[in-house]
This record gives structure tokens, sequence and C-alpha cells, in this order.
């Protein structure tokens, strides 16, 4: 049985096990793949050890950045101001520095996001 592309077929606790957080003294490297474009603002999945984050902006002039910043917010329960943009700018590839948050507790804000 060939392995799926994504890990959206596990359940939410063990899918958030895959994404690949990084501890930076008190902030977390969140790794996310960008889907600007879509239907809807959410959260989906965890995705060759990102987390998968869909925004109806498009990715024109930072907007679909700034919708990911807005959905991460609201849905991981954070203040826009803890979350800055680190890299991939203008690729689908992003990593989010999350500050003032430990890895396990932001890895259980995402369980609970995605449940």
């Amino acid at each position: 049985m060939p392995k799926p592309k994504d890990e959206s077929a596990l359940n939410p606790l063990d899918a958030v096990k895959t994404i690949a957080l990084e501890t930076r003294g008190n902030d977390v490297i969140l790794p996310v793949k960008a889907q600007p474009g879509a239907g809807k603002n959410e959260l989906r999945a965890a995705l060759d050890g990102a987390l998968k984050v869909c925004v109806t902006q498009v990715p024109e002039k930072g907007k679909a950045n700034k919708a990911i910043i807005e959905v991460l917010a609201k849905t991981l329960k954070l203040r826009k101001s803890q979350i800055t943009l680190a890299s991939g700018e203008l690729a689908s590839q992003k990593k989010f520095v999350i500050e003032g948050v430990a890895e396990s507790e932001l890895r259980e804000k995402i369980r609970s996001a995605l449940e």
C-alpha cells in the first residue's frame, strides 16, 4: 500500500508529532506549507514535516503571508505580534518564529486546532 503524501490520515495527535518544530531560546520555529488561493482559511494537517495552512488570499505583495499570520494567531490562540515570518517570503515552504511559547505548548495548540 503506498504511503499517503500527507499525514492527514493520522489522528491529530500523531500528525502533530511529524511537524519539525525547532526551539530557539524562548521561541519556536514553526515550518509551514502555505496554500494561498484556497477555498477557506484553515489549518489543514501535517505535510512533510510542516503544518499546512490554507488561506484565501492570493500570493501577491505579502497578502498571503499576512493572512497566514492571522490564521495562525486565531486558530492557535496567539497574538499576531508573537508570530514573525523568518524565511520563505516568496516560497510555499515557510518558517515562522513563534515568540514566548514552549514547543510542547505549541504542539498542544496545534493538536487542539486540528481536532
